[in-house]
């Protein structure tokens, strides 16, 4: 503002100037010129103002990318945006663990967190009831073009909940950015060696199921030592699937209470943790699975569609992949999805808004599913068959099965704490699956310690 005020006190100094001398100098002053000019210094004033720039707003964005490959990805799409009068940072976090939502919820508390960041599903109550994301129904109902309908069902009945009136459809905690489905990456040439049936073969024919699993896993890992049939990464996703496909599910019907300790989820765990302490098919429990699956030791590999950039980048064997084996409960998957956030204390609530428009309109999901990372959150046909072309793998189509065939919709605990039922299922779960604990010992146990983090409780 300083060469403002200078300029400000010139003219004055000269206006002062110019009537002294009108004043002093004669005993008849003539009209001052000066008189009449007087109205310039609002003019000059607003010129001055005109020519100041405009302040540039810089915000930053976040998602937990898989692999270097997925960075690649949201960097090009952030290069790609372009809103007026603001400066893009995306900067990319965690990993597989609750630690990225931790360390957002630390940052949000000392005012260091990006303005917008993705969180998964399971964790929009969790930021919502906290008070650390922002409620944007307001701006959504007054954007022209703009409609719930849009996007999956499913994500939309949890990012418009009202914790309040227990009723959906009244707030707009986010915009889902992605949906995605696991499936099976197949080593295809570990499955030519081994001479198992193709999975893909077996799918088709509908005799894919947790019997013919275990025969082809058996198969590949028979290769060699440091081969394995079978591989899964340590969070709640991948043990979910084996507990839903047997019938079971992490809670009881209306998501108020444990449903760990069913005789279906027990069912579902019991046959997973058979296959590494008793059939010993899967690289070991703990360990990450893809490392060795992009190494060529792993012949079946569970992982979602965010797997596919660093399966084109590094693999260096012919593969694609297969839906998920059906259980005793029949066909079953995970609906995953996460959402685009706009942290509560941003300074710049319209611009947050308009960059999460941006990150999930669909000609940014069109790219962002082209590149591979996933599938397209909006309901539309058109881009369902676009996303078929978006190879490799070549059968695109099993992720979209995934989608079609009982899938479990991924969803907060609105009823309870998620991170805290996470926290108490997770290193349970785990104890089974490394053999630490019996199963019976974990019926025994699970829903009492589990059932403390509901509201009812």
């Amino acid at each position: 503002m300083k060469p403002l005020r200078n300029k400000l006190q010139l003219l004055l100094l000269l206006a002062l100037g110019a009537l002294l001398i009108a004043c002093g100098g004669t005993s008849t002053p003539e009209p001052a010129p000066e008189a009449t000019a007087a109205p310039a210094e609002p003019t000059a004033v607003a010129e001055a103002t005109e020519e100041m720039p405009m302040e540039e707003i810089t915000l930053r964005w976040r998602t937990r990318p898989d692999n270097q490959a997925e960075i690649d990805v949201y960097q090009a799409v952030s290069d790609s945006i372009v809103i007026d009068g603001v400066t893009l940072q995306y900067e990319p976090g965690g990993s597989e663990s609750s630690s990225y939502q931790d360390v957002l919820k630390t940052e949000i508390g000392a005012g260091t967190a990006p303005d917008v960041f993705w969180i998964p599903g399971t964790d929009i109550a969790d930021f919502a009831t906290r008070g650390l994301i922002l409620n944007m129904r307001d701006m959504a109902d007054a954007t022209e073009g703009y409609s719930d309908a849009d996007f999956y069902p499913g994500p939309m009945f949890h990012l418009t909940f009202n914790p309040e009136t227990q009723t959906t459809g009244e707030a707009l905690w986010g915009l889902p950015r992605d949906v995605s489905t696991f499936a099976l990456y197949l080593n295809l040439d570990l499955l030519a060696e081994s001479g198992a049936p193709d999975p893909r073969e077996l799918a088709a024919a509908g005799e894919w199921d947790w019997d013919a699993f275990v025969e082809v896993a058996t198969a590949i890992d028979a290769l060699g030592d440091d081969i394995y049939g079978y591989g899964q990464n340590a969070w709640w996703g991948p043990y979910g699937y084996w507990i839903n496909a047997a019938g079971g599910n992490f809670y009881n019907e209306d998501r108020t209470a444990c449903g760990l300790d069913t005789p279906e989820s027990l069912a579902g765990l019991e046959f997973e943790a058979r296959l590494y302490n008793e059939l010993n098919l899967a690289v070991p429990y703990g360990e990450d699975s893809e490392p060795p699956f992009l190494a060529g030791r792993v012949g079946m590999f569970q992982n979602g569609r965010w797997a596919t950039p660093g399966a084109r980048s590094s693999a260096a064997f012919n593969w694609d992949v297969v839906e998920l084996p059906d259980g005793p409960g029949g066909p079953s998957n995970w609906l995953f999805w996460g959402a685009y956030v706009v942290n509560a204390n941003t300074e710049h609530p319209e611009q947050a808004w308009q960059l999460v428009q941006e990150l999930t309109k669909a000609e940014t999901q069109s790219v962002i599913s082209a590149l591979g990372a996933n599938i397209p959150s909006r309901v539309s046909q058109d881009a369902l068959d676009a996303f078929l072309t978006f190879s490799p793998p070549a059968n695109n189509q099993a992720f979209l099965n995934g989608l079609a065939r009982n899938p479990a919709t991924e969803g907060p605990l609105w009823a309870g704490s998620w991170p805290e039922y996470d926290a108490i299922m997770g290193p349970a779960v785990t104890a089974v699956l490394t053999g630490e604990q019996s199963i019976d010992d974990f019926a025994a146990t699970i829903c009492d310690e589990a059932n403390k983090v509901f509201n009812n409780n």
